[in-house]
């Protein structure tokens, strides 16, 4: 069995998988059983002055230029890869969380903080500077989310159930479609009497939900940012609670609910995967682009063609690029339904997300946690850093502002500086900085595209905020990145910037992900299968969920 599997952004290059025991090859075949389109980008890391990427020559700055931590990558993929095994290494981060204050300090202590990690003791007592009956319930409220995040594990790690199977075709097919229940039974069974609060969950705003838990602002705003990181939306709008399940439902090293750092960049996400995919007798083509899906004369997926003519035939063809870019840019217009047509361009890919990479020359230096006198990071360091996140009121008015077409002017900040952990990414003393930023829009006021100076100016509001947190932090800087919701469309094929390849509002989810008609993988073409975050569970392409339906396929070949 052989299988080509597209490693690039939008559609470039791929990469080719046979049978066990063939040996991975650098010439193209002339048949496959599958091809994969947009398996992930060949260009995940990038060195921060290298050819290509950026003006400025400042050598041994290496940073992911897009994703930044590792979680939701599913345990099982991971094992059954060997991803491990194949050179992959993450440093899991403890404590995970760090909100600092801009306040006045007390009699000449600095401005509070606020840190979590998976010490309960230290983080409670965390809590308690802002609210002790808030330290006494997090516990509680820990649990109440792990154990809703579990029962839907079955839920993440199969198809969505086969409507058209169970209520059309032969009796035979609806028995056969009575399988895909069973995940669903399974949650449901898990969940038991949690059912109402799974519902309301998915339903309500996050605000609801944290307000019945907690009364200070700091821990409400923090964990508020779970519920709309990387999403076009409040934590005052309703279905923002079901993201606040993110918080516990990862695993790295099967610690639940941990995030970690990549050694060497998320790259090396990558590097592992095509190192397992090559001892499965993967063909691995780069910058090879792929101009559209070929359809045979009986009007299936019988291959791909390449930009320059070449034709590379195969059984199958699974697309892990968006569901715009598949249906609408890479699929013959003529090969689709015209209703079907319209139904993908009404799909959201709304993006409020801008992305800035830095290198500075030294550690961040925040006066809620004053650096060490030997210049050591603190444990802070290795968190996600949330500035601008004290109240909801905060991330309520930044969310305001982008709606009406405008960047944020006190914009919600993730920080992270990866290189306090994974000393390859940056010269001694020097460090890799990422600021994952909300609200910004796609066009300015509705209507107009970034130019060089609205990034610029943008990126100045975004350090003057840093620098306030942490002075000194704009003259340390040697060299940025700026990556707009248009820049990641455009830079890695994110449709509008969308990270989670359409939104994940509770209309594009499960059975209507991306698309009710295509919510089991199958699109209208026989033998053109989605499989990215797109589809079913979806996730974010610049963490790892976005991974996990193309690895299934490698994790199948495995098997045969």
């Amino acid at each position: 069995m052989a299988a080509a599997v597209r490693a690039g952004c939008a559609h470039k290059g791929f990469i080719s998988v046979t049978r066990r025991g063939s040996h991975s090859s650098t010439a193209l075949k002339p048949q496959y059983d599958a091809i994969v389109i947009g398996a992930g980008r060949n260009h995940l890391l990038h060195v921060l002055g290298g050819a290509a990427v950026s003006e400025e020559i400042i050598p041994g700055f290496h940073f992911s230029r897009a994703s930044y931590l590792l979680s939701l990558l599913r345990p099982h993929i991971y094992q059954d890869l060997e991803l491990k095994k194949h050179g992959l290494k993450v440093y899991i981060r403890d404590p995970y969380s760090f909100t600092p204050m801009l306040e006045d300090g007390v009699r000449g202590r600095p401005p509070r903080s606020l840190t979590l990690g998976a010490d309960l003791e230290k983080t409670q007592q965390e809590i308690g500077k802002f609210s002790e009956k808030d330290a006494k319930v997090y516990p509680d409220f820990l649990s109440y989310l792990e154990r809703l995040a579990c029962a839907i594990h079955p839920l993440l790690d199969a198809p969505p159930v086969d409507i058209p199977g169970l209520t059309q075709g032969s009796l035979r097919k609806k028995i056969t479609a009575l399988g895909s229940l069973k995940p669903l039974v399974k949650s449901g069974l898990k969940l038991g009497k949690n059912i109402p609060d799974f519902y309301e969950l998915v339903t309500a705003p996050a605000i609801k939900v944290l307000n019945r838990w907690f009364e200070s602002e700091p821990l409400r705003a923090t964990l508020a940012t779970d519920s709309v990181i990387g999403a076009n939306t409040s934590p005052n709008n309703p279905g923002s609670g079901y993201v606040l399940l993110h918080h516990v439902m990862g695993e790295l090293e099967k610690e639940k609910g941990a995030w970690g750092y990549v050694e060497g960049g998320m790259g090396g996400v990558s590097q592992s995967i095509a190192r397992s995919a090559r001892s499965l007798g993967a063909d691995i083509f780069t910058n090879r682009d792929v101009k559209q899906v070929l359809i045979g004369q009986d009007g299936s997926a019988k291959g791909i063609i390449l930009t320059d003519g070449t034709e590379v035939h195969s059984k199958v063809v699974l697309s892990n690029a968006t569901p715009y870019i598949t249906f609408k840019q890479l699929t013959p217009k003529d090969a689709l339904p015209e209703a079907f047509i319209t139904a993908v361009d009404q799909i959201d890919y709304t993006s409020p997300v801008t992305k800035i990479n830095v290198a500075v020359d030294k550690l961040p230096n925040f006066l809620a946690a004053p650096n060490s006198a030997d210049g050591k990071p603190g444990p802070h360091h290795q968190c996600s850093i949330h500035l601008n996140c004290e109240s909801m009121e905060v991330l309520e008015e930044a969310y305001r502002e982008g709606q009406q077409g405008c960047p944020s002017s006190r914009p919600m900040i993730e920080m992270t500086i990866p290189s306090v952990l994974d000393p390859t990414l940056a010269p001694p003393g020097c460090h890799v900085v990422s600021l994952f930023i909300q609200f910004t829009p796609y066009l300015l006021e509705g209507r107009r595209a970034w130019t060089d100076e609205d990034r610029e100016r943008f990126a100045d509001t975004v350090f003057d905020w840093v620098e306030h947190y942490a002075p000194g932090f704009k003259n340390s800087i040697v060299g940025k990145d700026i990556l707009t919701p248009p820049d990641l469309e455009r830079v890695f094929g994110l449709t509008g910037g969308n990270i989670f390849h359409g939104s994940m509002s509770l209309d594009q989810l499960y059975l209507a992900r991306p698309l009710p008609s295509v919510a089991d993988y199958r699109s209208p073409v026989k033998g053109l299968y989605l499989c990215g975050s797109g589809s079913h569970p979806g996730g974010g392409v610049m963490g790892a969920a976005g991974w996990n339906s193309a690895l299934k396929v490698l994790a199948d070949f495995k098997r045969l």
